[in-house]
């Protein structure tokens, strides 16, 4: 099986064509048109295609640094990125091999996908909450996240835009967890005790029954 992001509509179309490629974390395969004899070279051979997510490289990435050691650029985790993204279902319980290669990655492009994967694997929550604006109010914030286990990484109160209650303050955080059982450990820590909430990147916050908020502050 080849893992591609940017010849699926070259293979369909017989020839290689022009395509319309945003910014990606795979930036060496986000050409705008695939070269002709790598086409001609892969059109016999190829047996399936499939496209991954950006947060599927990004995982790999994280994957490869946590687990293997290994620093890998986006165009060259592609592979294991199919697979962590269930785009292959077949190979599922079959001893399989990927290729890793290339290590061209900037330093401050690897750190964002570091920060990016642990965002994939429900192990950085980002929200903000609404608290006292008096003494004490932060410093619960921050011990109810210590008890909770979660490390916090970036944290900023705001006064002016909050309008509604001049005695509160706006918290903006972002904290690291251990994995996803623990951040929806801190989610329902969270709506227990406060009640204006809100969980950024996160579309089934409101769905869940168990993250209403409910708190009194």
């Amino acid at each position: 099986a080849v893992v591609s992001t940017q010849s699926t509509g070259a293979i369909k179309a017989g020839k290689p064509v022009r395509a319309h490629n945003s910014v990606s974390l795979a930036d060496g395969l986000a050409v705008p048109t695939v070269g002709l004899n790598a086409f001609v070279t892969a059109q016999p051979l190829v047996d399936k295609i499939v496209t991954v997510s950006e947060k599927a490289i990004a995982l790999s990435i994280l994957r490869l640094v946590e687990i293997e050691k290994n620093v890998v650029e986006g165009s060259g985790v592609v592979g294991l990125a199919a697979l962590i993204d269930g785009q292959l279902p077949e190979l599922k319980g079959k001893r399989v091999a990927t290729i890793l290669c290339g290590g061209n990655i900037d330093t401050t492009v690897l750190g964002r996908c570091l920060e990016r994967g642990l965002a994939a694997d429900s192990r950085l929550l980002s929200f903000t909450v609404v608290v006292k604006d008096a003494p004490g109010g932060m410093s619960q914030l921050t011990a109810r996240l210590a008890e909770s286990g979660a490390s916090i990484k970036d944290i900023l109160h705001e006064r002016a835009w909050l309008l509604e209650d001049v005695f509160a303050v706006r918290v903006r955080c972002m904290v690291e967890t251990r994995d996803a059982d623990h951040t929806k450990e801190v989610r329902k820590i969270l709506t227990d005790n406060y009640r204006h909430v809100e969980f950024i990147g996160l579309s089934d916050a409101s769905s869940d029954p168990d993250l209403v908020s409910k708190g009194s502050n």
